[in-house]
């Protein structure tokens, strides 16, 4: 197969510094990747080249937008290519105009989960996002609330976590209660600040437009045109994770992230992320976008660790239903 791509000056951002991102293409689908000119020339196993195609021709249309191509981007758009996700009938999402702008620039989805994601925060009141770390469940939620923020769709931004690991009895904590719940809250602060400049993120922390809240102090509130965000989820009980949706109200917006696979609650106690998504998976507004080890955007070392430990626990589960 060959491409052709009639901006000449957009090709050494497309091979990457010495050709290496048309390497890792090679790599990834097993081809052999030339250019000369502005001509690409792929060969190998045709759903290679088909797949390499993609990749390439998804990346230069980054470039064409203005957009950064480097290797975590070279990454994505393999992770898409390749999907089966999408080609197994969703392809026409593939190069979708699926984005988050923040004042800091423009996100784009780098899995097929992350196109369902996005697609569900834009378009729903309450979305619940599942699935292992760094599938971006978090990071896209901050995203959207940022975007929203500095849009006006909504008024403020309320970040919320359990604060299981204290029993969220904070008073035995030394501090304020910024200084009580900032370690808790850390990865939501890091996604911030990727979103909005650091003085953007003190002064509107000041004002009131972004708070942080602890899922303990929720109760009794009634949150209007607000975007709130509870990460962590699998960590709050039945009764908090009801107390904390029903705290939505006019022109709010909920993200509520987990993981049901890291649940630190006492043995025998119910996850209220679990609990919810059972209950609500079928209300008209509320969606449920379930993330798997493939949407993984994080090194790939995470993605092999993850897959490794739920063969692990796939392995135990088996061996005690043999011992039954």
């Amino acid at each position: 197969m060959v491409l052709r791509f009639t901006d000449n000056r957009l090709l050494p951002l497309l091979f990457g510094e010495h050709d290496r991102h048309l390497a890792r293409i090679e790599e990834s689908f097993g081809i052999r990747i030339s250019s000369r000119g502005n001509r690409v020339s792929l060969v190998g196993p045709e759903s290679g080249v088909t797949l390499g195609a993609k990749a390439l021709n998804a990346l230069y249309r980054r470039l064409e937008k203005k957009l950064p191509v480097n290797p975590a981007e070279v990454d994505a758009a393999i992770r898409l290519a390749g999907d089966a996700r999408i080609n197994g009938g969703r392809s026409s999402k593939v190069g979708s105009e699926i984005s988050i702008k923040t004042s800091k620039g423009m996100l784009t989805a780098r899995s097929a989960g992350q196109l369902d994601y996005m697609q569900a925060l834009a378009r729903d009141q309450m979305v619940f996002g599942i699935g292992p770390a760094g599938t971006g469940k978090t990071y896209l939620a901050v995203a959207t609330a940022a975007s929203m923020l500095i849009s006006g769709e909504v008024d403020r931004i309320i970040l919320s976590r359990p604060a299981v690991e204290a029993g969220e009895r904070l008073g035995f904590l030394p501090g304020d209660l910024r200084e009580k719940i900032d370690p808790y809250l850390a990865p939501l602060y890091d996604a911030l600040h990727d979103m909005l400049p650091a003085d953007q993120v003190v002064n509107r922390m000041n004002s009131g437009e972004i708070e942080v809240a602890p899922l303990a102090f929720m109760r009794g509130r009634t949150l209007s045109h607000a975007y709130v965000i509870l990460d962590e989820a699998q960590n709050a009980t039945k009764t908090q994770m009801k107390m904390f949706l029903t705290r939505i109200g006019e022109g709010s917006r909920m993200a509520i992230t987990g993981d049901p696979s890291q649940v630190d609650l006492p043995s025998g106690t119910v996850s209220g992320l679990t609990h919810a998504v059972d209950t609500l998976n079928y209300i008209e507004g509320v969606s449920v976008v379930r993330f798997s080890s493939a949407d993984i955007v994080r090194h790939r070392l995470v993605t092999q660790i993850v897959n490794a430990y739920d063969s692990d626990d796939k392995a135990r589960l088996s061996r005690e239903n043999v011992e039954k």
